[in-house]
């Protein structure tokens, strides 16, 4: 059983505006510190972000609108947390505290994923959609649901009708479709908005691929300020997560799928 959201949905227009300032950010600092907060819908898009760098409103600005088109966006900027700056002081240390558990994706996740592209590519908007066993579950906005029907004959299509969706009848948050980035892993944080410095970004993705690999669950706890997490240093588990973000395109295309992600689409 597993849910999946595409990036159009709101949740993930809020993800994906906060993976671009993190971008932004890497593209002023090798090592930046910052964390962002998105709320979006109707016509607002309220930013908070915690950073070392500076982003300009209208840096902000132009990463709102070519994402979400035309809005009015409030954008707050604050400094990091002297406490949490200083724990990075010297070296890489662990930038909290946090569970963390890796999980194999299964047959079924990864068939879901692909629906899920497969549709994206063909009506790139507000889309939800469930897999559960033989049950085909879509909610495709601004489709054709006799297209949806002939493509996919045994699934439930739209239920209450067609609909329309997206932040102008919908509101979204960041890591509010935590389920749908990362199927059955498990985390006590959230992925997105963050630097790399973060545990809830570098302990998940290395769990994740962990587990990927190994075909077996990772769990994983950390304090903030551990040098270590799971036998290796902070800092390689930081470079991991460095790797992999450098290989899907960076954290806006992190901010599109998650973890859980189509395998072609990197």
């Amino acid at each position: 059983m597993f849910e999946k959201v595409n990036p159009a949905h709101p949740d993930k227009v809020a993800d994906r505006i906060a993976g671009a300032l993190v971008d932004l950010a890497y593209k002023k600092e090798n090592d930046p510190k910052i964390a962002v907060e998105v709320l979006i819908g109707h016509g607002i898009c309220h930013i908070i972000a915690e950073t070392s760098v500076h982003i300009s409103k209208e840096e902000a600005a132009g990463i709102v609108y070519r994402i979400a088109g035309n809005l009015h966006t409030d954008y707050c900027e604050v400094p990091q947390d002297v406490h949490l700056a200083k724990n990075q002081d010297g070296k890489i240390r662990c930038g909290d505290n946090g569970i963390f558990k890796g999980v194999p994706v299964t047959d079924e996740q990864k068939a879901l994923c692909e629906i899920v592209a497969f549709l994206y590519n063909t009506y790139p908007s507000d889309g939800k959609y469930i897999l559960d066993q033989a049950r085909l579950i879509i909610c495709q906005s601004n489709a054709d649901s006799t297209h949806l029907k002939e493509v996919y004959p045994n699934a439930e299509v739209n239920p209450l009708g067609d609909w329309t969706g997206g932040t102008d009848v919908d509101s979204g948050a960041t890591n509010r479709k935590l389920g749908s980035d990362m199927a059955d892993s498990v985390t006590g944080g959230g992925l997105h908005g963050k630097d790399l410095s973060k545990a809830d970004v570098s302990v998940n993705i290395y769990a994740w691929l962990k587990a990927q690999k190994t075909g077996a669950l990772v769990e994983v706890c950390c304090a903030i300020g551990d040098e270590s997490v799971d036998g290796i240093p902070y800092k390689e588990i930081v470079e991991i997560a460095r790797d992999y973000i450098r290989s899907i395109g960076g954290f806006e295309k992190f901010a599109e799928w998650g973890l859980a992600r189509y395998e072609n689409d990197n």
